[in-house]
């Protein structure tokens, strides 16, 4: 089922007629290069196909599963090879991002001695997770999370192989339940991951063999195999979105985005951690009960533990959404933050004898704390005193509002026109 040519894969602009990859392949002037895409998006595809095309030596590794002691071998059987018969080895790394940055280093001096042609697959961005040296040796292409549609042609395409076999062998021909909705369902369930959708129909094919079997059984059961990937983009993805809409008010997109990370496993500690934050950074002083109700739910999960805490953390993340918001404090907070920035000095900013500690004899002769107001003494405990360094007085860290002023005109919009409905 896997192309095997330039022509047959799906959703790359890269390799499509025009397409800049593609034409270094044609002329046979392929560089080392990163490919970085999301996971089933077809750069195995890719490099296999590159192989195939080329008259290079093929090997390929996962760095899973091979160490630097087995890229070492293989790099000096690239080199006898070259020397004996001029023949180059294309070398292809699956997930280079899991080598660490220091084992990345062995990849440096064949690719520069053109020893090997690199080519290293990885769904982290390369400008995190590749090392620097290695990445200037190489062209990085960014490949494109496959579409609904590109998905639905690489399984009707399956779905046609198999049912050719199938008549081959003289079995029965592929169920009628797996028809173009099904596809159409199945497509959307992968989610751009071409691997995802073929598993998906795979175990499709075989729960159809059941008897008596429904659409709606099979879509069942296989809401049980929920795509997640707890390390990778997913987990940082999901959990941006969830945070992004408790931010924006909308409890259903909040309960939408917990829901997915729950039934992809994700540790419910993490999403109680990020909502303690969140009540801090988003609602703030407009509603100060919410970091404390965040801060429950964290420990009600070490105490209740799943499933039931599922319940604490749905409490928690609605009540999140629901609160009027208000970031003067995280603000505040960005503001003397980048004062610091623009000016390292102030950290040596002596601080103001009135407001300094004297808990010793010489502290008190050197008049620290001499002309301090104890605010407690005074009708409502209010005081003309200084509590900035004298190069920041008046500065205001602090300002009056909850929110920004911008208004969205998208927002206007809508109103207008939901004004106009009614």
């Amino acid at each position: 089922m896997r192309p095997k040519n330039l022509d047959d894969i799906h959703g790359q602009e890269l390799v499509g007629r025009r397409g800049v990859l593609r034409g270094l392949i044609e002329e046979g002037k392929v560089p080392s290069m990163i490919l970085w895409g999301a996971a089933g998006c077809g750069k195995t595809t890719i490099a296999r196909v590159i192989a195939a095309m080329s008259s290079c030596r093929f090997i390929e590794i996962s760095a899973t599963a091979s160490g630097v002691n087995d890229c070492k071998k293989i790099f000096i059987e690239a080199k006898n090879e070259l020397v004996l018969t001029g023949r180059r080895t294309i070398l292809f790394c699956d997930e280079i991002h899991r080598y660490t940055k220091a084992q990345q280093d062995v990849f440096l001096a064949p690719v520069e001695k053109g020893e090997i042609t690199l080519i290293g697959a990885t769904t982290e961005n390369p400008s995190f997770k590749v090392q620097s040296a290695l990445l200037s040796r190489c062209r990085t292409f960014a490949l494109n999370k496959l579409s609904q549609a590109d998905i639905e042609s690489i399984l009707h395409r399956a779905l046609l192989s198999e049912s050719l076999l199938d008549e081959k062998k003289g079995h029965t021909v592929v169920s009628k339940l797996l028809d173009t909705s099904m596809i159409e369902y199945l497509a959307r369930f992968a989610d751009g991951d071409a691997r995802a959708g073929l598993n998906l129909l795979e175990l499709s094919l075989g729960l159809a063999t059941s008897p008596g079997i429904t659409q709606e059984q099979i879509k069942k059961s296989l809401a049980h195999t929920i795509i997640y990937d707890r390390a990778g983009d997913a987990h940082y993805d999901t959990i941006s979105a969830f945070h992004k809409s408790i931010r924006g008010s909308d409890p259903d997109g909040a309960i939408f985005w917990l829901t997915r990370m729950l039934k992809g496993g994700e540790d419910p500690l993490f999403i109680a951690r990020r909502m303690i934050v969140m009540a801090s950074e988003d609602i703030g002083l407009a509603d100060n009960t919410m970091l404390s109700l965040a801060t429950a739910t964290f420990t009600a999960i070490q105490q209740v533990g799943m499933p039931e805490a599922r319940i604490n953390l749905a409490h928690c993340a609605v009540a999140l959404a629901l609160s009027k918001k208000s970031t003067r404090s995280y603000r505040a907070l960005g503001k003397a933050m980048e004062l610091y920035e623009h000016d390292p000095a102030l950290a040596n900013t002596p601080v103001p004898v009135h407001l300094r500690n004297a808990p010793t004899k010489l502290m008190k002769e050197l008049v620290y704390g001499k002309e301090y107001k104890y605010n407690p003494d005074y009708k409502d405990g209010k005081v003309k005193q200084e509590y900035l360094p004298e190069q920041l007085r008046d500065t205001v860290f602090l300002d009056d509002m909850d929110l920004g002023t911008k208004v969205d005109p998208d927002l206007k919009d809508k109103q207008l026109r939901v004004r106009g409905s009614e």
